[in-house]
């Protein structure tokens, strides 16, 4: 499916991409490039990916548009096994834990009021990221996914609405 520039780009991130970068810029005629970059779900090599990584970053924000960064990572289990950071049920859906912590909630409120979520996977060794935007809801943590994450006070599940590929430049390699 070819979406046009306006169905993938908003217009602040076009209003942007002319004003900061016009030679480069995102257009019509390029379209099939950013329809090859963006995709809608994930494949079986992002799964892969996002699922060889023990933490990620989320952000979210509150109605007001106030914003919120997080670190996730995985926590072992009662039986002193790691538990894995997070899960991809299929192609349009992300399950992952939520851990007890500061109990401030910040993520979690932030996804009550608006569902919106941005997560970012990071390989340091390759300089590899990935992107994953979507819509997130909470769920009860005793059901098909305890096995998995026994010491989850719940879970995140996450609708993919957008994965890409991030650039690698800047990222730091370590091993």
């Amino acid at each position: 499916m070819t979406r046009k520039i306006t169905e993938i780009f908003h217009s602040g991130e076009l209003e942007a991409q002319e004003l900061f970068n016009n030679k480069t810029s995102w257009s019509e005629r390029s379209i099939s490039s950013v329809n090859n970059l963006y995709k809608e779900s994930i494949d079986e090599d992002k799964a892969f990916f996002i699922e060889g990584r023990e933490f990620f970053f989320i952000s979210t924000s509150d109605n007001n548009g106030n914003c919120d960064c997080s670190f996730r990572g995985a926590e072992d289990n009662h039986e002193g096994i790691q538990q894995p950071s997070v899960l991809v049920k299929d192609h349009k859906t992300i399950i992952f834990p939520d851990y007890s912590g500061n109990k401030m909630y910040n993520s979690l409120g932030n996804i009550i009021v608006n569902p919106n979520i941005g997560m970012l996977f990071i390989d340091f060794p390759s300089a590899l990221r990935l992107r994953v935007n979507g819509h997130a809801q909470i769920i009860n943590a005793e059901n098909e996914y305890q096995e998995i994450w026994s010491t989850a006070k719940r879970l995140v599940k996450v609708t993919v609405n957008q994965v890409f590929w991030n650039c690698k430049k800047r990222i730091p390699k370590s091993v």
